[in-house]
């Protein structure tokens, strides 16, 4: 996973699979539990997508049952044969099961459940996880799968970033609560964004800057082009730019933002963008670009083009998100659509060479010689 290109590179190497750290578990739950102690009491949780022998999401789950309150916890595996990455060993606690079966080890995905103290000793923990194998190969989209969702409460998971679309669309086909991990770029998707639109999902973002630190199951070649020093360090592979997309409540998301006015922000602003210069108004869209989150002018009230990190500090209570600026003028906000000889025009201005520059699907700003440059994705939002 380490970055985009580093993603797609393990990905043509088979080697896609990696697990979530514990601390990044815990430090979500948490925020929950915050807002709402009683989020996890009596719930069941499903972990699909889970390799449940090494993953820390059953790790902690389990190991936090009695604390969360839980009615059951249930986690699935997807079979050896059906992932990219087949160098498997069985872990002791399988082979030490009757239910052990080499076969069906690498065909079957597996089944852990957690109810009730097995081993009677008092307290319900990891030591009482109880297993079988499945009927399939463990797919979510599988009809056991699908029974198993239907029966809980709340998924939570790392899924994988290809199926991301899919898998959300699989969750909320069932109105589930759920806690997963993603790629921020996915709010962008056209499946996805409406959704945050509309208040029925939201992101959060506990990782330091942005970037997680995942553990692979396999030995990184950090000889590899594709691996820079600071993607890959003591066994961890850095993947920036991921998010926690879930609709369950925390408390920080209804933190109001603290900003400073229009005419502070242009006297004061930390950023060079900002500062002494003011803001420029899209020549595609009736809005101001704001390159930063906290360059957000607290006494502006019409439109604003915002970052897509800006859902990191969103409060639905302080601001209400419009739409995003896209190619196909999905939310009827365009002022503008530009004539594909105006897309060549920008990108020869902006790279010196001929080539398409798909205006269209960005905001886009006036420079001062009046030739046109587009910006970074932005979501479009204004004040409640």
């Amino acid at each position: 996973m380490a970055n985009n290109s580093n993603l797609g590179a393990a990905k043509s190497a088979k080697n896609d699979e990696f697990y979530t750290q514990y601390a990044d578990i815990q430090k979500e739950v948490n925020a929950y539990l915050e807002y709402n102690p009683d989020t996890f009491r009596d719930k069941t949780v499903l972990l699909p997508c889970d390799d449940p022998e090494w993953s820390n999401f059953t790790r902690f789950f389990a190991q936090n049952f009695e604390r969360l309150g839980l009615k059951r916890l249930i986690s699935t595996s997807y079979a050896v044969e059906s992932k990219k990455y087949k160098d498997y060993q069985p872990t002791l606690f399988e082979t030490e099961s009757p239910w052990f079966d080499m076969d069906k080890t690498r065909i079957k995905g597996k089944i852990f459940e957690l109810t009730r103290d097995t081993n009677q000793n008092g307290r319900i923990d990891i030591d009482d996880l109880e297993w079988h194998y499945l009927e399939g190969d463990g797919d979510f989209r599988s009809a056991e799968v699908c029974k198993l969702r239907d029966e809980s409460d709340i998924i939570v998971t790392n899924p994988p970033f290809s199926l991301f679309r899919e898998f959300i669309a699989w969750i909320l086909d069932a109105h589930k609560q759920f806690a997963v991990i993603g790629n921020i770029n996915a709010i962008t998707y056209k499946e996805i964004f409406p959704l945050i639109k509309d208040n029925k999902i939201w992101t959060h973002n506990p990782f330091i800057r942005g970037a997680g630190y995942f553990t692979a199951p396999y030995e990184i070649d950090t000889s590899l082009s594709y691996f820079n020093s600071h993607d890959y360090r003591e066994g961890l592979i850095r993947v920036p730019g991921v998010r926690w997309f879930t609709n369950i409540e925390f408390g920080v998301r209804h933190e109001p933002l603290r900003l400073m006015s229009m005419h502070d922000n242009i006297r004061y602003s930390r950023h060079k963008e900002i500062r002494n210069t003011g803001y420029t108004t899209y020549d595609n869209y009736n809005a101001i670009e704001i390159p930063f989150t906290d360059s957000i002018p607290e006494d502006y009230s019409g439109m604003m083009g915002v970052p897509i990190s800006f859902l990191d500090k969103y409060c639905p209570e302080q601001f209400r998100i419009v739409g995003m600026c896209e190619n196909l003028d999905l939310y009827g906000l365009k002022t503008r659509i530009y004539s594909s000889e105006e897309c060549r025009a920008a990108y020869r201005n902006k790279f010196g060479k001929p080539g398409t520059y798909d205006l269209n699907a960005s905001g886009v700003v006036k420079l001062e010689d009046g030739s046109l440059e587009k910006v970074y994705q932005r979501i479009l939002i204004q004040r409640v």
